[in-house]
């Protein structure tokens, strides 16, 4: 696979990154677990663990179950972003590596996804319920699906 199309898989992970933090370092643990992504050898393996695996895929988890929530703050709130490049610039690492393709690049590239993703995910979400005038909850539920469904599309391609 050559290095543009790993810069922009390692981009699309931290878009996902970006609707929903945790599902990127998840959808990555489970691919590195299963042997899509070969992590071994790297400061990364842990990834690959059960326990990684576990961990991520609850707080995964609980993320979708909380986005839903009324109480919830705004992915766009300093903190959030914060959290998101985080996990993004995680799941961006674990893609770079199993390309052997350069950590930092990989770092930088899955930040920009994953504020790219923030800012984009609210607007089309929020332009979503507000143009249709429907609830938000649909379109929150629609938002995991692509989530989910993008980040194993992403890492099944390697």
């Amino acid at each position: 696979m050559n290095s543009t199309t790993v810069f922009a898989l390692v981009f699309a992970i931290g878009m996902i990154a970006g609707l929903r933090a945790l599902t990127a370092p998840a959808v990555v643990s489970w691919a590195a677990h299963l042997g899509w992504l070969n992590l071994q050898d790297s400061h990364l393996a842990w990834m690959g663990s059960t326990a990684a695996v576990a961990i991520f895929s609850i707080l995964a988890l609980a993320e979708i179950i909380n986005d839903k929530l009324p109480a919830t703050g705004s992915r766009l709130a300093p903190p959030s972003l914060v959290i998101r490049s985080v996990t993004g610039a995680l799941a961006g690492s674990g893609l770079a590596i199993a390309a052997h393709q350069s950590l930092l690049l990989g770092i930088l590239v899955a930040i920009v996804g994953a504020l790219a993703g923030s800012f984009i995910g609210y607007q089309v979400r929020h332009q979503i319920v507000a143009g249709l005038k429907i609830p938000d909850f649909p379109i929150a539920l629609l938002e995991d699906a692509i989530a989910i469904g993008g980040g194993l599309l992403i890492v099944s391609r390697f």
